[in-house]
């Protein structure tokens, strides 16, 4: 069991949680995530890790609700317990590496940080910062009250707000902030990290293909199952087959089909999406041993 140590409400739908669990503070990295279930029968829910403190034995998660389960969990208080907690798991982010610290130095970065990617783009950031390395960040969202996470993230990283509704910061989405950004002010970028909703990344992804401004994306959204098996987050990567939860969850935001990926969103959301999926993919319909049934 997995006590709760601190609940709140961030903004409308959107809720940070701070959980015991000393052995994932213990190992995980930026960029991984968590599976937690509220009890034995609960959803198994993949989460992006937010923040971890390794001395008090914390992580940190931010979760929208979206279902049945992720309302659940909205409703569990300080003091409360997840029966699993389990993790980390996939691969932390190619920016966190010790033994690739030096090279990262020489570069500007940006993020980009979509609604509740925000929560993932923040553990980036502070590592970034910890290890004496500036980052530009653009958080955005579609009004001021749906902006989360923005005092922790000033004090960590350069921050421009961007609105669709011109509510808080610059009037526009993403890719709007990211022009002023290289457009207008001249900044220029060695690498660009996109995390957020699907249509979000994929628009952000081609016009950083458009500036020449290499770039990774998160495909933790599409994950539902987290190991694998469930097929759900099955992508193509250039000429290759992935799977967020396996794979990822980030990949090259150039080479990722998204159109092809939304699709199978929508697809495996009804009973008969996903048998379809499985009939037409295959043994190439699951990750890890790509043989279940």
């Amino acid at each position: 069991m997995y006590k709760i140590l601190k609940a709140e409400e961030l903004t409308t739908n959107i809720y940070l949680m701070d959980v015991e669990a000393p052995r994932v503070a213990k190992y995980c990295l930026p960029g991984q995530f968590v599976i937690v279930k509220i009890d034995d029968k609960g959803e198994r829910i993949p989460l992006t890790i937010c923040d971890y403190n390794r001395e008090k034995g914390t992580v940190t998660i931010v979760f929208q609700t979206v279902g049945a389960s992720t309302q659940k969990m909205a409703d569990l208080k300080e003091g409360d317990y997840f029966r699993d907690f389990t993790g980390p798991l996939g691969e932390p982010s190619e920016l966190v590496h010790e033994d690739n610290i030096d090279e990262i130095k020489k570069e500007k970065i940006l993020f980009v940080a979509g609604g509740v990617g925000t929560a993932p783009v923040y553990p980036q950031v502070k590592w970034l910062h910890e290890h004496n390395i500036e980052a530009d960040v653009i958080i955005c969202a579609k009004t001021k009250s749906l902006i989360i996470l923005e005092d922790e993230m000033k004090k960590v990283g350069n921050v421009t707000i961007a609105t669709d509704d011109g509510s808080y910061g610059l009037k526009g989405m993403g890719t709007d902030a990211i022009k002023e950004l290289v457009n207008n002010q001249g900044k220029k970028y060695d690498r660009c990290v996109v995390i957020g909703p699907m249509i979000m990344m994929k628009f952000t992804a081609m016009l950083t293909k458009e500036l020449g401004i290499p770039t990774i994306v998160s495909l933790n959204p599409i994950m539902v199952d987290g190991t694998g098996m469930c097929g759900a987050c099955r992508v193509t990567v250039g000429d290759e087959i992935k799977f967020a939860c396996v794979d990822g969850p980030e990949f090259d935001g150039h080479k990722v089909d998204f159109d092809q990926a939304m699709k199978r969103q929508q697809m495996y959301k009804t009973e008969e999406g996903r048998a379809m999926l499985k009939l037409k993919e295959g043994d190439t319909h699951h990750g890890g041993c790509g043989q279940c049934s």
